[in-house]
């Protein structure tokens, strides 16, 4: 939803297949989260998270939010950019660090 094109329902959003701009699947728009004052989207709350991307946080969690700033473009689906796979990749390596240190 480019913020200078023509105004679309938000419901448009549901459903739609997320990737970031490396084409790696994250999840599909289950919900929206929504500032009510300044009138404009803040989040896409998903589902059906990349169990590669999650691992076994997709299995236990219900889903995730997506902050809407990270939102590069919308169309047939959302791409957003790469700061999940980085965020992940990060975590993973922590992961890693303990496991060694223990």
């Amino acid at each position: 939803m480019d913020r200078d094109s023509t105004p679309q329902e938000i419901t448009n959003l549901v459903g739609r297949e997320v990737y970031t701009n490396n084409g790696v699947f994250i999840g599909q728009v289950e919900d929206l989260r929504l500032d009510l004052d300044a009138e404009e989207v803040t989040g896409l709350a998903l589902h059906e998270l990349n169990t590669d991307l999650f691992g076994s946080e997709a299995a236990s969690a219900r889903g995730v939010i997506v902050p809407y700033r990270w939102v590069q473009a919308v169309g047939d689906v959302i791409i957003v950019n790469d700061i999940v796979e980085r965020i992940q990749k990060q975590k993973a390596e922590a992961d890693e660090e303990e496991e060694a240190t223990a």
